[in-house]
């Protein structure tokens, strides 16, 4: 059996110009090779790349990830994916950072499965997907995650070596845990006749908050296809709860179906056919998505932040 084309490296650097470095010498290798190369990272982190290429950069797909990844939970989908899918015959080169020191403590669970799901999403394509990891910054256990979440591991501008620890599904695992219970709340249980109800009442108290236009649309559509989902795969019922968390409106959908595909909601949908994409959408219309599923029983929360808001407790590092 010939080796897995897939690549995924995690890169552990100390400093800007190490991350310079050893990123734009992964940027170049790609480009001589005229191979398709997307950079998806923190803003701070593309202005140091693109001083560095140069000319070069008009070259490369340049993301802004805090914007691009802010839900964890859209980056194989319309990060990743989107980029390799519309360079079938090509290897593709990508760098991607989805944890930094700004992400917030809630966040992380869902980036660092998304960490591990990459590995499934990705396995026998003609893919790098290099991942930068702060290690000045970033707290030990974030860095001992990204051994468990990468089978290549490299410091800076090192060799690679194999990961001895590398076990994504014990991420996965790991963190498909319960959620602490809010404080207050309002909840509603809906079924067939009432899931224009559990809709409304996201939307009024999203408004209430500031929410407008565009934005309490996809407040709607999302609590729509997860009440949607509900209903088809979830035992006919479901149960909603409404509460703000750390400047944002948290919306939780429960019921008793179980999600049994990690990368259900990750996977591009073609919309010529039909199906549900209901977990895609809800994806990449929120600003978070957290999912603990079971035999018996599933809870999804998504997250918006509020128009106006404080800040919120971060990573230590």
């Amino acid at each position: 059996m010939s080796a897995d084309p897939f690549a995924h490296p995690a890169l552990f650097y100390r400093g800007a110009r190490q991350y310079v470095t050893a990123v734009a010498a992964f940027i170049r290798e790609g480009l001589e090779s005229r191979e398709p190369v997307a950079v998806a990272v923190p803003a701070s982190n593309l202005k140091l790349i693109e001083a560095e290429l140069g000319g070069e950069a008009t070259s490369v797909q340049l993301l802004d990830m805090s914007e691009a990844g802010r839900n964890p939970g859209r980056i194989i989908p319309a990060v990743l994916r989107d980029f390799a899918d519309r360079h079938p015959g090509d290897h593709v080169r990508i760098v991607g950072e989805p944890i930094w020191p700004g992400r917030t403590t809630t966040e992380y669970p869902a980036c660092v499965q998304h960490e591990a799901l990459i590995n499934y999403a990705f396995s026998g394509r003609r893919v790098t997907i290099l991942c930068p990891y702060d290690a000045e910054r970033l707290d030990s256990e974030i860095l001992h995650d990204a051994a468990l979440t990468h089978p290549v591991l490299r410091d800076g501008g090192g060799p690679e070596r194999h990961s001895d620890d590398y076990a994504p599904e014990r991420v996965v695992d790991r963190h498909n845990q319960p959620f602490a219970e809010p404080g207050e709340f309002v909840s509603l249980r809906f079924g067939r006749t009432n899931l224009t109800r559990a809709r409304g009442l996201a939307a009024e108290r999203a408004a209430e908050l500031g929410f407008a236009g565009d934005r309490l649309d996809d407040i709607r559509l999302v609590i729509a296809e997860l009440g949607a989902n509900s209903l088809d795969h979830g035992g006919g019922s479901g149960l909603i709860r409404i509460w703000v968390e750390g400047g944002r409106l948290v919306c939780e959908v429960s019921d008793t179906g179980h999600i049994t595909d990690p990368l259900a909601g990750r996977e591009p949908v073609d919309a010529r056919i039909a199906g549900s994409r209901g977990l895609l959408i809800v994806n990449l219309l929120s600003d978070l998505v957290r999912v603990h599923t079971r035999a018996g029983g599933t809870t999804i929360r998504t997250y918006f932040d509020l128009p106006v808001y404080d800040s919120i407790p971060v990573m230590s590092g």
